[in-house]
């Protein structure tokens, strides 16, 4: 019998909305110019994770629930990518963070996949 009531029992879940807040956190700090470029699309791949991650623990089908997680850890990799950019057009912030919570979420979404699938 699963402990798990709700997709926010799940630490995959409550890793990637830490990491959407701190996405928040941190294109906050980006220049007002890429309020609708980089800073958006950053919001966007990291809500994204999380969304996935709770519409896959709602689906019945094992290849619906493996869909949505693939999409979920695909915008993790969107999500890591726009980082690197941001990095360097914005050297002076710091992403340490917001990267670190990032490999934690990859990291344990990767091995969801595998124990579940």
């Amino acid at each position: 019998m699963s402990t798990t009531k709700s997709f926010k029992d799940l630490i995959v879940w409550q890793k990637a909305r830490d990491l959407a807040v701190e996405i928040y956190k941190l294109t906050e700090q980006f220049p007002r110019s890429e309020l609708y470029g980089l800073s958006n699309q950053m919001r966007r791949a990291a809500i994204s994770i999380s969304s996935n991650i709770a519409e896959s623990y709602h689906r019945f089908h094992v290849k619906e629930k493996r869909q949505f997680l693939y999409i979920a850890f695909g915008s993790g990799s969107e999500l890591e990518s726009q980082m690197e950019i941001a990095k360097y057009l914005f050297p002076k912030i710091e992403y340490s963070k917001a990267g670190g919570l990032l490999s934690e979420t990859m990291k344990i979404l990767n091995s969801f996949l595998q124990k579940q699938f």
